[in-house]
């Protein structure tokens, strides 16, 4: 009897080994894979956010079939007119701050990060990151300035967690198209965002003393989150702008 009970024993305790080895070796590999992964995702992360910023200018993210540019293009286009600069609350340009260091300052609230376009040498647009609280999420986007620091270029709102097919659409071409080529600023004063409680009147929408635009029909709070946080993100950068219309 004592044999057999030996004999048991050790086949308990192999098996026991051997779903140990196989639980090591699942674990090792899950980890390889999660680490791949997350340097994929950080990737595809920053590769949104290059799109999302070229959005904001108008610069191209399709072809002409309408098709996503591959990445690598995005990437180039990014690179070769994009220039990320750090600003202080009182718009001076702040240099020498490495990756972490303006992330740290970020999230401080020492700096804040701009987005230039240049071209030949000349800054010809601005794009800075907006971004605010909808109905159940915070939305993150960029708004484009031209050259003189007083028309939006262009929006960008792509990351949020808004109801599909109400305050979801404010990543939806006809929501952010009507803030193209509206001035933000007049006779050096801001003039306001006015997002509207579903369609604007032709009298708002024409008033010169707000940039009214279409709401969102049943999303009347998602509307009022974005007319805050872009409002907002035009006061944060006035100074910097300030000194950029100045020359």
């Amino acid at each position: 009897m004592t044999g057999r009970s030996d004999a048991v024993k050790q086949g308990e305790t192999y098996i026991l080994m051997y779903a140990a080895g196989i639980c090591l070796v699942g674990s090792l590999l899950l980890a390889g894979a999660t680490a791949g992964l997350k340097s994929q995702q950080e990737k595809m992360v920053e590769l949104d956010r290059k799109t999302n910023v070229l959005k904001a200018f108008q610069e191209p993210i399709a072809d002409g079939a309408g098709r996503k540019l591959p990445g690598d293009r995005i990437e180039a286009r990014y690179a070769e007119h994009v220039r990320e600069v750090w600003v202080d609350p009182d718009g001076k340009v702040v240099e020498g701050l490495g990756a972490k260091e303006a992330a740290d300052g970020i999230a401080a609230g020492r700096v804040l990060s701009l987005f230039q376009w240049v071209e030949g040498g000349t800054v010809r647009k601005y794009a800075f990151p907006v971004s605010g609280k909808g109905l159940w999420s915070t939305i993150y986007g960029y708004l484009a300035l031209d050259e003189s620091a007083t028309t939006i270029v262009g929006v960008s709102f792509y990351k949020h967690g808004e109801t599909p097919g109400l305050g979801g659409e404010i990543e939806q071409a006809w929501f952010q198209d009507q803030f193209k080529g509206r001035r933000v600023v007049a006779d050096g004063r801001p003039i306001p965002v006015v997002v509207a409680k579903g369609k604007a009147s032709p009298e708002a929408s024409t008033d010169k003393a707000r940039v009214v635009v279409d709401g969102i029909s049943g999303a009347t709070l998602t509307g009022n989150g974005v007319m805050a946080f872009l409002n907002a993100g035009l006061k944060r950068y006035e100074a910097y702008f300030k000194t950029a219309r100045k020359g």
